[in-house]
Formats: C-alpha cells, sequence, structure tokens
C-alpha cells in the first residue's frame, strides 16, 4: 500500500527545507519530541520513578522490536550503538589462524574495526569483498565463501549507495558452510522490511537514529536462541537476575536475566531516549515496514530516471533497496556538489564519488524534482 505525505508528523522540517537525507539521520516524530518532553518532566521528579520503572519500558522496547523483526522479546538486549552489539558478536564468535572473517569493501566502520581486531588478535584472516561493477554483492558474498569462513559481517544494503545484499539467501549459505551471520541493519530496518525467522542471523544490530527514526545514542540488539548463553561485554547490576529487587543488590548474583537481557548496557533504563524510541517504533508498525518501502520507492525510481537522463550512473533498481539510492558522479565531486546543494536547502550525502538519497516519507516527488532540477544546473555548471 503507497503511504500519503506524513511531513505533519515529523518536527523542525520548515517549509524550505528538502531533506533527502534520512540514511545520514531522521528528523524526529512529534510523538517522539512529546514523548521526550513527557520523560524530562517526569525526570525531573525522581521520587516519582519507581523500582518497576526501571523495567517496564525496557520492556516495552524488546516487545516492540521483536515485532519489527519478527522475533521474540527475550532475543533482544538494548545496547547505545550498533559498535556496541557488533562488540558483543565479536566477543562471542569463534576463529583463529586459518579462518576467515568476510567483510564489504568499504562497510562502515563500526562493523569494521571490531573483525579487524578479532582477526588481529586471534590469528585469523579478515578479508574484504571487493565493490562489484554490478552491484551485486549477494553473489560477490558468495564466491568467496567456504568451510574456512568462520563470520560474515554484512549488511541489508551498503551504507554508501543502497546496493543490496540477499541476506535470506547469504544466512542459507553460511550455516550450510558453517559460518557466522552477524547483520548491521542500522541503513534498512525499519525502511525495509526483515524477518529474523528467514534470515536467521547470528547477531543483528540497527541504530535508533536513521530508519528507526529515534533518538541518537540508542540501538537495538537481535541474538539468536542459540547465542543468548554468551558473555557480556561488561557487567552491570541491572542484566543480573533478581536485579528487580533492590533490597537485595549487595547479595550479588551469578546468574543473568534470560535470553539476550544478559548482553543489555549499563544504564540501559534511559528515562528519555527508551520512551522516545518506543514512540517511533510504535508508528512504524501502524505505518507498516512494506508500506514505507513501496512508497519510498516510488521517489528513488523517480530519482534514477531522472538522474540517468542527467548522465549520472545510479544504481539500478534490481540492485538496491527501495529507500536509498546511490547516484555516481562520472568526475567525482561528490562533496563539493553536496555542499552547494545544502546551500540551496537540499541535503543529500556524499559517499565517496556518489551522491546517496534518501527519503522518507516527509518526501513527496517535488522534493525529488527540486534536487533533479539543481543537479542539472550543477552539471553545467
Amino acid at each position: 500500500m503507497i503511504l500519503e505525505p506524513q511531513r505533519e508528523s515529523f518536527d523542525g522540517l520548515e517549509g524550505h527545507i528538502t531533506y533527502l537525507n534520512c540514511a545520514y539521520m531522521s528528523p524526529q516524530l512529534r510523538a517522539s519530541v512529546a514523548a521526550a518532553k513527557r520523560a524530562l518532566s517526569r525526570r525531573s521528579k525522581p521520587w516519582q520513578i519507581a523500582a518497576e520503572d526501571f523495567f517496564r519500558e525496557p520492556e516495552e522496547s524488546r516487545r516492540l522490536f521483536a515485532r519489527l523483526v519478527g522475533g521474540d522479546p527475550d532475543g533482544v538486549a538494548l545496547v547505545p550503538a550498533a559498535s556496541y552489539g557488533i562488540a558483543v558478536a565479536a566477543g562471542n564468535l569463534r576463529t583463529g589462524p586459518g579462518g576467515r572473517i568476510l567483510v564489504l569493501e568499504e562497510e562502515f566502520p563500526s562493523n569494521y574495526y571490531a573483525w579487524a581486531e578479532l582477526a588481529e588478535r586471534t590469528g585469523a584472516k579478515l578479508e574484504t569483498v571487493r565493490r562489484p561493477a554490478d552491484h551485486d554483492w549477494t553473489s560477490a558474498v558468495l564466491e568467496r565463501l567456504d568451510g574456512r569462513v568462520d563470520v560474515i559481517a554484512a549488511p541489508n544494503c551498503h551504507w554508501t549507495d543502497g546496493s543490496l545484499l540477499d541476506l535470506e539467501r547469504v544466512g542459507e549459505e553460511a550455516r550450510r558452510a558453517g559460518a557466522a551471520l552477524v547483520v548491521d541493519a542500522t541503513q534498512s530496518l525499519g525502511a525495509r522490511p526483515l524477518d529474523v525467522r528467514r534470515v536467521r542471523p547470528d547477531f543483528l544490530v540497527a541504530s535508533a537514529y536513521k530508519w528507526l527514526l529515534g533518538p541518537y545514542g540508542m540501538a537495538f540488539l537481535w541474538v539468536a536462541e542459540e547465542r543468548r548463553e554468551g558473555r557480556p561485554i561488561e557487567h552491570n547490576w541491572i542484566n543480573r537476575a533478581g536485579s528487580e529487587d533492590f533490597s537485595g543488590l549487595a547479595g550479588y548474583a551469578a546468574a543473568f536475566q534470560p535470553g539476550a537481557r544478559r548482553y543489555d548496557a549499563g544504564e540501559r533504563s534511559n528515562f528519555i531516549l527508551l520512551p522516545m524510541a518506543n514512540a517511533a517504533l510504535r508508528r512504524l508498525l501502524e505505518w507498516g515496514v512494506k508500506n514505507i518501502s513501496e512508497t519510498l520507492g516510488l521517489l528513488t525510481d523517480l530519482a534514477e530516471e531522472g538522474a540517468g537522463e542527467l548522465g549520472l550512473l545510479p544504481v539500478p533498481r534490481r540492485r538496491r533497496a527501495r529507500h536509498m539510492i546511490g547516484l555516481r558522479l562520472p568526475g567525482g565531486e561528490a562533496a563539493g556538489v553536496a555542499g552547494r546543494l545544502a546551500e540551496q536547502g537540499i541535503f543529500v550525502s556524499a559517499r565517496g564519488a556518489c551522491l546517496r538519497v534518501s527519503p522518507h516519507l516527509y518526501n513527496t516527488r517535488e522534493d525529488v524534482l527540486r534536487l533533479l532540477d539543481a543537479l542539472s544546473r550543477e552539471l553545467r555548471r
């Protein structure tokens, strides 16, 4: 179903702003801003915050995120960033001399550094899957997959240009080869349907501040059932069994809270960020991720068609996510062009030689046409 424009649902979008940059950071929903104001007011009166409040909102977060990915709440950990979730994964997967870890070329640093460190520490080999000329990341990854691969670290779509990786197929082949699959879904979750029952990742993480429309400083980590008895990367009071009883905290518990809760970061009961994130998750579930994807696809298709007519090199529809498109400039200069567009109130990102265009439901056809018109003028400079 194609959704109607939802600009009025977002806060801070002045009339002259054409913001085609959700992959950078989403505007906040008005519902999230209202939730933050209520939360700030409540936080100012700590005597009104009871022990059960440290658990109520986090459990709601687990329920909402589990619905979004097709999993169960016990599989959800609350962490502050994608890098934290990747660190949890790297700390709980085995590799060593002779083992291989696959990452994509130009992968986002948060899904690279932990694997580079793991390879150096264990003697495994970190291998980069080179960017395919035809944008077919799936085939490029599978060509490198064999029984020596211990870990595949991959996104659902490449953060620079939206080019796709078929996670269901990669996950199936990874299991057949005995490799773990770790997914950074930050640049797709919330705008592209994903079902952990079909992909079956070992670990999947997504920051909240992009396509999940949430606040900065929060992320969600999904953990497969067979990985929920691992070792957390920190030890805090709230992920231990019995932490609901504040009077007994000094008794020290050896056991953890059930499921993926053992991987929760300290101070996960953030009384400001969690209400904001939950408000955004509810709105995403209300709109429907499939509907969001189809609606945004109309805009990126328009961008692809118009960019091709201007002589740019867009990632073709069959190889990209519906919510994002990279427009490669034949002569480079993406950063300069993006800067000059911003001076006109048109916001996209420069990623390498690409202009990354990433609309959301606050955008319309007119926004894309304004971008194309400005690009046309730029190319005549």
